[in-house]
């Protein structure tokens, strides 16, 4: 059996709150940003498979079928496929297959709102104790599920599929490589296969970590820096059968730009000063030394009043002074989040009475 289910939020929650706290992105208690998960109850499923696809009509059949004969009997689950704006028969193929099997459920956004989007609509809909996302393409495989359970089962909170021998272009390999090199020096958290759309969470996970933009990628690293066990499993990855990759350059820069919003969240959300302090200590120590030697000049008779020097040191200056105040700004609303927070739960794993 799966156990350490986390507790339902509190009914009695007033909706000025969750627009109050909304934009605290990375409280100790489980942020108001992250998906409204489905309460667990006695008549949930274990496990609850979240599948977004753009247009994969030709997969999603086989794709179900092998999903129910990794799981059937050995787990209770959910299949829930998120159309997110496909303009194939991506809707219909779900439709037919939810008349064949009543544990598969459909969602169908409006239009193409992206990954995060669909993904968040999935986890509002998923009731199980494990929820694993994978993607709906058939490359990666549904024989893997019970391996990322067991793991969710011997106390992990995410689980990240690694695909040992991936069948890809070799571009997308050194990218790939380089990507995951990269996060793994700018987070500390020792992945291979960050990006890897095959992951398995507690549901306490997705209650806490909040996913916008394209952050859905970066949920293992802001899990691990809320205290959560993280690891990765290896998986079988297979050539795509169906359709066209969508992997391309505009989707590398938009990973960087995320990774430079992970690395800021991560390691200055709770302390602003220590980012914008240090700096405005820089810029205003370069104007300070320019404007002091500038000074010396003037002492020994030369002009200095049309230099462009000067206006350089005085913009340095200017410059620490706002980045000061943006840290003393931000230090301010953090004190006044933690103070409107000291009556919530502390992220306690488990305690004895």
């Amino acid at each position: 059996m799966i156990v350490d289910q986390p507790p339902t939020p509190a009914p009695h929650e007033a909706p000025e709150d969750r627009a109050t706290f909304g934009l605290s992105a990375f409280d100790p208690r489980p942020s108001l940003m992250a998906p409204s998960i489905a309460p667990a109850t006695s008549a949930a499923p274990q496990v609850s498979v979240v599948v977004p696809g753009l247009n994969e009509a030709e997969s999603l059949t086989e794709l179900a079928q092998r999903v129910d004969q990794a799981l059937k009997g050995r787990f209770s689950y959910e299949l829930i496929f998120v159309d997110d704006g496909s303009t194939d028969d991506s809707w219909g193929v779900i439709s037919r297959i939810r008349a064949e099997n009543p544990v598969v459920k459909g969602i169908r956004l409006r239009k193409n709102f992206g990954k995060a989007t669909a993904l968040t609509a999935g986890f509002r809909k998923a009731r199980g104790a494990v929820v694993v996302t994978m993607d709906a393409d058939l490359q990666d495989d549904p024989a893997d599920l019970p391996s990322f359970i067991a793991k969710v089962e011997e106390g992990l909170d995410v689980v990240v599929g690694w695909k040992v021998n991936r069948l890809d272009p070799a571009n997308r390999l050194i990218l790939s490589r380089i990507f995951n090199g990269t996060v793994r020096a700018v987070t500390g958290v020792k992945l291979h296969d960050m990006n890897c759309g095959f992951k398995a969470y507690r549901r306490e996970v997705l209650r806490t970590i909040p996913i916008y933009g394209d952050l859905f990628r970066y949920i293992p690293a802001l899990a691990a820096w809320q205290g959560f066990r993280v690891t990765e499993i290896p998986v079988r990855h297979h050539a795509r059968k169906y359709g066209a990759s969508r992997y391309g350059l505009e989707r590398i820069l938009r990973g960087f730009f995320d990774l430079l919003s992970v690395m800021f969240l991560t390691r200055y959300s709770k302390k602003p000063m220590h980012l914008f302090g240090l700096i405005g200590l820089v810029f205003a120590a370069t104007g300070v030394t320019i404007n002091a030697y500038l000074t010396f000049l003037w002492l020994l008779g030369h002009k200095i009043g049309d230099r462009p020097l000067l206006l350089l040191g005085v913009l340095m200056i200017l410059l620490g002074i706002q980045f000061f105040s943006m840290g003393f700004i931000g230090e301010f609303l953090t004190f006044q989040m933690q103070q409107r927070h000291l009556a919530d739960d502390p992220p306690v794993r488990e305690e004895f009475e």
